[in-house]
């Protein structure tokens, strides 16, 4: 039995649920970064701001080649550069030169690639550096402030609904050698007004970055926190390295590997709804670099990242860059495809939809006429209804053990090797009141 403060918070804690905004992001589950700058002609991860336009010239610039290998991969949107720290912009923006108006290749980037997202039905996000290191009036304060409010509203207006406003929390020194100290509040305001339904992620207030580049998850992941974890100046120290190859190499340390569980939150004064986005690229950097072609995440790695960040409570954004050409690497191009396919066989037949399912309190119990081959299990709980459970467990007919877990949250998969069984009993052990169990999938 719990105890009365132990029933107080679980009374506290089931109250916190995500937005609709937060809650259609959830559903995306699975989207693409595109990193395409200066610094894919100069072979830099971080351009300084000194790059001319001149150099930015892809001779095969092809948005819809992109949009089409993210989609094949089974991704539901994409997330553009539009201005990386260099400050060059893959929009005629009015309020610099320093942008493809100015370049060999006058294209509108933006355009070209919502055009093309939105044609195939995928979601089209922002990512619009606050580190300048091109214009003069970084680290003016509120000059640089408007003039990254023009640029935010530019975008925000011209190119149709955003799902994600994507903000990190780069921070350094601009052409005249000072820092700015960016004015989040004003930023949230701006996208709150003219994208009410996109998500501001990382240094935002709805989508909580997992705290590494490599792809890392908690085993229990909660998307109820603290209010203290969107602190934004922490998010902005922590959110940028450029020793990139040691930073992507970073796994989740003991001292965060629980953000959200009873012991950690239940003196909490104040939680809030704070999921979390894996992001990592499908290369080591995340610009294109030619010595990089052999170095493309093998299927199995990408495999496991989706399926510990989508199946893990979490969202997974994965990164592929342009090649100086303007097009996906044929290497990076067989994987996406590899990747969808597998998503689609793996996870096409519900095998949940031919058994006996027997529901009673906190237990499921799924029969088959004959024992069948299992891969996969899936379950999601009504995150309508906050996340409840704390743990649980997985048995077969002879009363074997085949999974102990905690949380699961929006979706939760579970990987077995070599299992047969004829039945399954899912036991909910430990929940914050009752659970709300939404879906169980059998693959």
């Amino acid at each position: 039995m719990k105890s009365t403060d132990g029933l107080a918070f679980d009374r506290r804690s089931v109250l916190v649920t995500p937005t609709p905004r937060q809650l259609g992001w959830q559903r995306t589950e699975f989207y693409a970064f595109v990193h395409f700058s200066v610094n894919t002609f100069t072979n830099r991860e971080w351009g300084d701001g000194t790059e001319p336009p001149s150099c930015f010239a892809p001779a095969r610039l092809d948005p819809m080649q992109w949009a089409e290998s993210i989609q094949a991969a089974g991704m539901k949107g994409a997330i553009l550069t539009c201005k990386h720290h260099d400050g060059f912009c893959l929009w005629p923006s009015r309020y610099t030169s320093h942008s493809v108006a100015s370049s060999p290749c006058p294209t509108d980037i933006v355009r070209a690639f919502s055009n093309a997202c939105r044609e195939l039905g995928l979601k089209f996000g922002i990512y619009l550096s606050p580190w300048d290191r091109h214009s003069p009036l970084y680290g003016q304060g509120k000059p640089y402030d408007d003039y990254f409010i023009n640029q935010l509203r530019e975008l925000l207006t011209n190119y149709g609904p955003i799902f994600s406003v994507w903000l990190d929390g780069a921070c350094g020194e601009g052409p005249c050698g000072n820092r700015q100290i960016y004015d989040w509040e004003r930023y949230y305001e701006t996208v709150r007004a003219l994208q009410p339904n996109a998500c501001i992620s990382v240094c935002g207030p709805d989508v909580r970055w997992c705290g590494n580049e490599g792809g890392h998850t908690r085993p229990c992941e909660w998307s109820i926190v603290p209010r203290r974890a969107m602190d934004t100046e922490k998010i902005q120290e922590n959110s940028q390295r450029e020793d990139t190859a040691a930073f992507r190499r970073r796994k989740i340390s003991a001292a965060d590997e629980n953000l959200g569980g009873r012991d950690v939150v239940q003196d909490e004064p104040d939680l809030i709804w704070y999921p979390a986005e894996v992001n990592t690229s499908i290369r080591p950097g995340w610009f294109y670099h030619p010595e990089e072609d052999g170095q493309v995440k093998s299927l199995a790695e990408l495999i496991q990242i989706y399926e510990t960040s989508v199946g893990g409570n979490a969202a997974f954004l994965l990164n592929i860059p342009p090649t100086p050409d303007g097009l996906f690497h044929e290497n990076d191009v067989k994987r996406l495809k590899e990747l969808g396919s597998y998503l689609r066989e793996t996870y096409r037949d519900n095998l949940a939809e031919r058994a006996q399912i027997t529901q009673t309190g906190d237990t499921i119990e799924l029969s088959w006429p004959a024992p069948i081959s299992i891969s996969r299990i899936v379950l999601m709980e009504d995150i309508t209804k906050s996340q409840r459970v704390e743990s649980f467990s997985v048995t077969d007919g002879q009363g074997r053990t085949l999974y102990a877990g905690t949380v699961i949250g929006y979706k939760k998969i579970i990987p077995l090797a070599d299992c047969t069984a004829g039945r399954l009993t899912i036991r909910i052990l430990e929940s914050r009141q009752e659970p709300h169990i939404l879906f169980t999938g059998v693959y």
